[in-house]
């Protein structure tokens, strides 16, 4: 079973030379989060979403201690693009991904 959920703030702002750590607490979907990934898409204007983990999560990988996921580095981002960064984690049987948005900015 795979669930999507909105992480809470559900849109963050980050400028575009900044270059943030973000944490993810599971305790709402699920304790003693494991087998974490992260991936970062562009939103396109239709919706369209494009990989882009590669430009904006260049390096790291997500830790965890308790029930809170600490991400990698996000940086490089564009202003004025859309992001949607999701994190995939197992709790369980189950298969949790906890998304938030990200808005570039100057």
């Amino acid at each position: 079973m795979s669930t999507v959920r909105m992480a809470t703030p559900a849109r963050r702002f980050q400028g575009s030379g900044e270059s943030l750590i973000y944490t993810v607490t599971t305790t709402n979907w699920g304790s003693s989060p494991g087998t974490v990934s992260v991936k970062a898409y562009s939103v396109s204007s239709d919706e369209t979403l494009t990989d882009v983990t590669s430009t904006v999560i260049p390096a790291g990988s997500a830790s965890v201690t308790g029930d809170v996921i600490t991400l990698p580095a996000i940086k490089n981002l564009t202003a004025g693009t859309l992001y949607l960064i999701e994190v995939t984690f197992t709790s369980g049987s189950n298969i949790f991904v906890a998304a938030f948005e990200l808005l570039g900015e100057r």
